[in-house]
């Protein structure tokens, strides 16, 4: 077996922060920064001694495990990250163990089961149930807001601190009314949440950006919506020919590695990006070797046009 070259390794000697690090997305970061050779910290409520009230199988256990595997070095913290002492605990523990911090990925959500997919959108706001919506605009802008607050502290002493603020949906996107209130203002928050801390951070040479995947096929789509694998996604678009242009998690946690190890990263602050559009400006791919443009295709479905799969791979 080989030796890794620093060239395999760009994030060797740098350190993340990964909120909401359990599954989806954001688990797929974490692996993919410690395949870049990073240190990750994999926050997150569901441990293998307790649920939250997602009630999903998938632990930060499970995650620090595979960042390790895939070459870095992963560590999981129990934390809930609408509790601000636990979150400073979190960082407290960081900047002990290590000094520093160069990544946050605000990855936090968990209010899927909240929002009451698809019923809820053909109803007015009003209609809503009032408790889920506070509770969805606490997990998914209050949570990001306590992170950012104890985070910054310690990411922002050196240059080159990157926060990435993790969404559904371009500013472009999201500039449409989403058709529930409260999923449409958690979601363009983070948007804003970026520009506002890519504001903030230039002065001391970091810089924020919010980004976004396509179609993801989370462990939560596969298992519950669709009833595939990873391995058997294809037969999922019987149900839903749509679903041709989706995407795995790894190829957003690629986008994040990409932009960590950029040393001019700078020239996206304060920007909207999403997985496909990354993947053209640095040159990966998704693990099947393609370069899916979900959020392309998606424009042109919603301009009445017939979009190929081809067309967008």
């Amino acid at each position: 077996m080989g030796t890794r070259t620093q060239d395999d390794r760009p994030l060797a000697g740098r350190v993340a922060l990964v909120a909401g690090a359990t599954r989806g997305a954001s688990r797929a970061v974490a692996v993919e920064l410690g395949r870049a050779g990073a240190v990750v910290y994999a926050t997150g409520r569901t441990t293998r001694e307790h649920r939250s009230e997602v009630g999903r199988p998938e632990t930060i256990e499970e995650t620090a495990e595979l960042v390790t595997a895939a070459g870095g070095t992963g560590i999981a913290v129990p934390a809930d990250h609408l509790e601000p002492g636990q979150v400073e605990a979190v960082v407290a523990r960081i900047e002990r163990d290590h000094g520093r911090l160069d990544v946050l990925v605000n990855g936090l959500w968990g209010g899927d089961h909240l929002v009451g997919f698809p019923d809820a959108f053909s109803r007015k706001s009003w209609e809503h149930d009032l408790d889920a919506d506070l509770r969805i605009l606490r997990l998914g802008i209050d949570s990001h807001l306590i992170t950012s607050r104890h985070a910054l502290p310690l990411l922002s002493r050196r240059p080159g601190g990157l926060v990435v603020e993790m969404t559904d949906g371009t500013a472009g996107y999201n500039a449409k009314y989403r058709g529930h209130l409260a999923f449409d203002l958690a979601k363009y928050a983070p948007i804003r949440m970026a520009m506002g801390l890519a504001e903030e951070l230039r002065g001391v040479g970091c810089s924020a950006v919010s980004l976004t995947p396509g179609y993801l096929r989370s462990e939560a789509m596969l298992d519950t919506y669709k009833k595939v694998t990873e391995e058997t996604w294809r037969d999922a678009l019987k149900e839903d020919p749509h679903f041709c242009i989706s995407e795995s998690p790894a190829y957003v946690g690629r986008a994040v590695a990409a932009l960590a190890g950029d040393p001019g990263v700078s020239r996206w602050n304060g920007q909207s990006l999403s997985s496909g559009q990354l993947a053209r400006a640095y040159g990966f791919t998704d693990t099947d070797g393609t370069q899916p443009d979900a959020w392309g295709y998606i424009a042109a479905l919603d301009a009445g046009e017939d979009p190929q799969e081809a067309d967008y791979r």
